[in-house]
């Protein structure tokens, strides 16, 4: 009886893909992790440092020294580029799960807004058609019922994503997700999310519209003030072929999928266990934590959101305390694996707080890789290198468990176990 465990700590990038000179030069300067240790030097994640985290970080900024924290001579860690465009949480997570990336549909969300507000209409909502309160542009939102937003996603890469924005002091969340499924309905993006926090005043998302490039039209979240109170969300994706994905894959050897976070929200696993529509990072470590003690083989994969939205508000002291949290709380999971289970310690992109920007950053990810063994003394320096996908968590994690291999990627089990032969 073994548990394969996967904690994505979203949007800690440990610096620039190779190609965002030429893809996404907003972030050639790009590195999350070295720019939060920069601004707090005497920063100590130390179950993280043991992990290999600065290991990690050094394949990508070789120069970096700027924190008390050391590379590990003992660690196993490498880090994985990115194979899906540009940088996004819910492509990230498919990818992880050993889905091959497919280029994205992108369009404004101009292009869909009457057909949208047709069927909203339809349902019985008051749709009005709003304009940035700085901008004199035809371009225009939805605003429905006089408290929830309908628009461009301006954090995400422009076109990919759609976003329902409420003040949840006047509408109910059942209300949003009803909203944003027929929103979804309409659309062919790879996702809607609706979301909201408790404002004071639903005149707070108005305020917050903004206009990029001439062509988008959203709410600046942060500005909006919904991160900041109540925040609930639920990431609705699309267009992905669930069967050749780990859970799929592991229903077949009849190991059961754990999904705690918003992975449980934007990843399909109809078999298994989910923990939906959580944000609490310390909620979601302590469900981690319990799932890790339970009794039974099981894969068991938890993502971090706080640490994202720290990156979307700009607010570096937000994001380091969540790393602290985080930090801790690995502590207690590692001291709870049995012998023979295996945990991974990644992200799905960056979020650099520092860049000037609110949206991802497209940067490659830390693999810090932990293997409970019987004997402490066994060498597990273990150099994954520099992976081409994502994908290859979710091959090792499928071979773990000796069941069939995703659509994606190429394992490192072998690696693993041939290290400590």
């Amino acid at each position: 009886m073994s548990k394969f465990i996967v904690l994505v700590i979203d949007s800690f990038g440990v610096g620039a893909m190779p190609d965002v000179c030429e893809v996404r030069p907003q972030d050639k300067e790009a590195n999350t992790c070295a720019h939060i240790l920069q601004t707090y030097p005497e920063l100590r994640l130390p179950n993280l440092e043991k992990l290999g985290l600065l290991n990690a970080l050094h394949i990508g900024s070789p120069d970096f020294n700027d924190s008390v924290m050391q590379d590990n001579p003992h660690a196993s860690f490498g880090v994985a580029l990115l194979q899906h465009e540009g940088g996004d949480t819910f492509m990230g997570h498919q990818e992880i799960m050993g889905t091959l990336p497919r280029a994205p549909l992108s369009m404004p969300f101009a292009t869909v807004k009457s057909r949208v507000a047709n069927a909203l209409r339809q349902q019985g909502y008051q749709v009005e058609e709003r304009s940035a309160t700085d901008d004199n542009s035809d371009l225009q939102f939805l605003w429905v019922n006089d408290c929830v937003a309908i628009g461009d996603n301006l954090e995400a890469d422009l076109g990919q994503v759609f976003n329902i924005c409420a003040n949840l002091s006047a509408i109910d969340f059942s209300q949003v997700e009803k909203i944003g499924r027929i929103v979804r309905g309409c659309v062919e993006v790879n996702r809607v999310i609706a979301y909201g926090g408790l404002l004071m005043d639903s005149q707070a998302i108005i305020s917050a519209a903004e206009v990029k490039q001439q062509h988008y039209i959203g709410i600046n979240s942060p500005k909006s003030g919904v991160y900041d109170r109540g925040f609930q969300v639920i990431h609705l994706g699309y267009g992905v072929d669930t069967d050749v994905q780990v859970p799929q894959q592991l229903e077949k050897v009849n190991i059961p999928t754990v999904l705690i976070g918003k992975v449980a929200d934007i990843v399909a696993n109809s078999a298994g266990r989910s923990y939906q529509q959580l944000v609490d990072s310390q909620v979601i470590l302590d469900i981690t934590l319990s799932e890790v003690q339970r009794a039974g083989s099981a894969f068991i994969c938890t993502n971090i959101q706080e640490t994202d939205l720290a990156g979307h508000g700009q607010d570096v002291e937000r994001y380091a305390e969540r790393l602290q949290l985080v930090d801790t709380m690995l502590g207690n999971i590692t001291a709870a694996m049995a012998v023979g289970d295996c945990l991974v310690v990644m992200a799905d992109h960056g979020n650099d707080p520092t860049i000037g920007h609110s949206k991802h950053t497209r940067e490659q990810v830390p693999l810090l890789v932990y293997h409970a063994s019987t004997d402490s003394s066994l060498p597990r320096a273990i150099r994954l290198g520099i992976r081409k996908t994502m994908s290859d968590v979710g091959a090792t994690v499928c071979e773990f468990f000796a069941a069939p291999a995703p659509q994606n990627g190429h394992s490192f089990w072998q690696q693993l176990t041939n290290a400590s032969k």
